[in-house]
């Protein structure tokens, strides 16, 4: 008899104790829980952009409703059917150069972004508010100034991504 095959290695005896034990305790990772007073019902509204990046507050906007439709843990609907409404302001958009070529030419940039949000009743009523909440992502500059624009925008993209997360995990957090 083989007796190789009926015992777990020991790292993973370890994992699996270390799984159980978590679990055991009712350990869930911060974020992913449900919204303030038990929202159901969730209407992300296109946030308003005060910067010059056109289209920003629809890459944003559509992130966080891709994020709360990933993870079922409301039902997105119209303003109308909503028990809360998700708004906010695109503050600022702010490029910085943060590596040289030479002195006169840059070969990579840092765009930030910082939004405000708030969660409020159907009734006006503020339920939760975020401000300042920020990202930043780095692009190559290149020779070719539309190449850089699609790096920028690119960038972008990957920014929107990570605000929506984490306006999800603050928005969602049971702390």
């Amino acid at each position: 008899m083989n007796t190789r095959n009926t015992h777990m290695r020991p790292h993973v005896k370890t994992l699996v104790a270390i799984c159980l034990l978590l679990f055991a305790c009712g350990y869930q990772f911060s974020g992913g829980g449900t919204l303030p007073e038990g929202i159901t019902r969730l209407s992300v509204g296109v946030f308003e952009n005060r910067t010059r990046e056109t289209g920003l507050e629809h890459l944003i906007s559509n992130e966080l409703i891709n994020y709360f439709t990933r993870f079922k843990s409301v039902q997105m609907t119209s303003k109308d059917n909503a028990e809360a409404m998700l708004s906010g302001v695109i503050k600022s958009a702010t490029t910085d150069t943060i590596a040289h070529q030479t002195t006169h030419a840059s070969t990579e940039r840092r765009i930030r972004v910082v939004v405000d949000l708030k969660l409020t009743a159907p009734d006006g009523r503020l339920i939760w508010k975020a401000e300042d909440v920020s990202e930043d992502e780095t692009y190559a500059i290149a020779s070719d100034k539309l190449r850089t624009e699609q790096n920028k925008k690119s960038a972008l993209v990957i920014l929107s991504e990570r605000i929506a997360e984490r306006i999800y995990y603050r928005l969602t957090d049971n702390f």
